[in-house]
């Protein structure tokens, strides 16, 4: 059978007994929002198909429609064998955008709240030995400022930076079958001054568990110790330490046995933090050369089409010299970070908090549960150094009595994972207390660009850093990070389109703004890091050092 996106979404925590349930659906539109009151998941089949995980807004779902749509219905039949009903079954989603509604035989399942957060639904209790029918409903409103929408747009047609909006599945839908008995979820914790991975989770039933490491085929230790369900600790003292570096992806294969239940998993070995206005990489400085990677294609918008395009993306990255990315206004899926745990290559993870009305109570509950789960997944990838739950918040939604939503998001993040540090806001505005002051800037004079954070280091004063917004943007010394810059619009074919600033007459101009903007902050000892605006086009944005279809945009020189 021809699978689109076969392989396990998940290869940090994979078992040899799952089912992609990805291919053709049945599908329809429920442009009333009334699916579930007329109960069309008892009525058997939809009008239409549709080619999962694809969003029905992109040409690889068959459907393409591109205007509003409130809510979608999805229904497949899956013949299960009695081994695998014998024991815990399982369904996963990696995303649905954006409140899913999941039912089994025709019997209410689970429902999940977020459109970036991958979730799963037990329903062993559902399910029988030969045909069983799935039938999922998923209502969203990127208008509604309840949910977080990342640059889907909230008009009809794409505009400025905001692009073709997604509705539905997304990404991966597959099926697990475990024994009774079985592991639920580990965290990892390295220690690369002892040599010592620690591990961190929760377990149905009782019995012993135990890991084992290895590097290239060598094993480098194991531990064993018996739970009585409920969570468990371990440590593993590794005979060799092979650092996780930028540009060497050095990953530590994990076997997790618990009775029956046996998982392919990995780690990566290393430390980050800011220190001394520097990030630190194993306790070494490293200057973060980023570039902003929005995750969006032509035929698939929110998704790739194959998993050889997510490591394309990573590949066309480091040809220009970038050594990471931040993730923006999208939760990646987690086979993105698989590759760059592979390439050493580091990446920023943030939330798509654009469209959230910051002043409306439900959108605060909607937005913290799902940023944790967020936390939650992402949470084991070496690759990922660091958080941003907060892209550019704006006078218009916080002044300095509305930052308490930054503040507790912000606490929030430090509370789950106190292992990497965390952007308040990327962009602005600020909260007082944080571990890194990140700017935003698309000044085009070279000269003016670089003046703008000549004077850092004279000292710590609030009106030294570009903005001068001192009461929503207060600078206590912290390191800096330059998140956006640039933006040169370079379409010489396209008759439409934007880019920041005025656009150079000539490649040669354009070239040699890139460099003069870039060098400048370099050669800064004050700023720790830069994120260039972008690594190719998105529709009618195109500001991007490659096409949308990722060719080249200069000669190879």
């Amino acid at each position: 059978m021809n699978i689109p996106r076969c392989e396990h979404p998940n290869p940090q925590f994979e078992r040899k007994t799952w089912r992609n349930l990805n291919g053709q659906w049945e599908f329809d539109f429920d442009f009333g929002k009334s699916a579930r009151e007329r109960e069309v998941y008892k009525k058997g089949a939809l009008s239409k198909e549709i080619t999962v995980p694809f969003c029905p807004e992109s040409k690889l779902s068959g459907i393409g429609y591109t205007d509003f749509i409130p809510a979608v219905c999805y229904r497949k039949v899956v013949t299960l064998s009695k081994d695998e009903v014998s024991g815990n079954v399982f369904l996963h989603f990696g995303a649905v955008d954006y409140h899913s509604y999941i039912y089994i035989n025709g019997n209410f399942a689970d429902e999940h709240i977020g459109g970036f957060s991958s979730f799963k639904v037990d329903v062993t209790a559902f399910v029988h030995e030969g045909e069983n029918e799935i039938f999922v409903i998923a209502e969203d409103d990127v208008r509604s400022g309840k949910q977080a929408g990342g640059k889907q747009c909230h008009k009809y047609n794409s505009y400025g930076c905001y692009y073709t909006r997604t509705t539905g599945i997304w990404q991966t839908v597959w099926m697990e079958f475990t024994p009774k008995a079985y592991v639920e979820n580990v965290k990892y914790f390295a220690d690369i001054q002892n040599a010592i991975l620690t591990v961190e989770g929760m377990a149905k039933g009782c019995g012993e568990i135990e890991f084992t490491a290895s590097y290239e085929g060598k094993e480098m230790g194991s531990t064993k110790i018996k739970v009585n369900g409920g969570t468990f600790g371990a440590q593993i003292k590794l005979n060799e330490l092979h650092l996780w570096e930028i540009g060497c992806g050095r990953l530590y294969d994990l076997e997790i046995k618990f009775g029956d239940d046996v998982i392919k998993s990995y780690f990566g070995m290393r430390k980050v933090e800011f220190s001394n206005r520097k990030f630190m990489l194993n306790d070494k400085p490293v200057f973060m050369r980023t570039v902003l990677d929005q995750g969006f294609y032509p035929d698939g918008i929110y998704t790739a089409k194959t998993d050889e395009e997510l490591k394309k993306d990573i590949l066309l990255s480091k040809m220009f010299g970038f050594n990471g990315a931040r993730l923006h206004q999208k939760v990646f899926e987690k086979r993105f970070l698989y590759h760059c745990d592979k390439e050493g290559y580091i990446v920023w993870g943030e939330h798509g908090n654009w469209g959230v009305n910051y002043l409306d109570a439900a959108a605060h509950d909607n937005y913290f549960c799902e940023w944790i789960e967020i936390i939650e997944r992402d949470f084991n990838s070496p690759a990922l150094i660091g958080w941003c739950p907060v892209n550019e918040t704006w006078k218009y939604y916080e002044t300095r009595t509305d930052l308490r939503f930054i503040e507790t998001l912000y606490k929030i993040t430090k509370l789950y994972d106190k292992t990497r540090p965390c952007i308040d806001v990327s962009g602005n505005y600020h909260i007082d207390k944080k571990e890194v002051h990140d700017v935003h800037d698309y000044e085009q004079d070279p000269e003016k660009f670089k003046e703008y954070y000549a004077h850092i280091g004279d000292g710590i004063v609030d009106d030294q850093i570009r903005r001068k917004e001192k009461d929503v943007q207060p600078y206590r010394g912290e390191p800096v990070f330059v998140s956006e810059y640039g933006g040169i619009k370079w379409a010489p074919y396209a008759e439409d389109g934007w880019g920041y600033g005025n656009a150079p007459k000539t490649e040669e101009e354009f070239v040699d703004r890139y460099i003069r903007l870039t060098t400048s902050l370099i050669e800064n000892p004050y700023i720790c890091g830069l994120c260039y605006t972008q690594l190719y086009d998105v529709e009618q944005e195109q500001n991007g050092l490659y096409y949308y279809d990722r060719t080249m945009k200069f000669d190879d020189k």
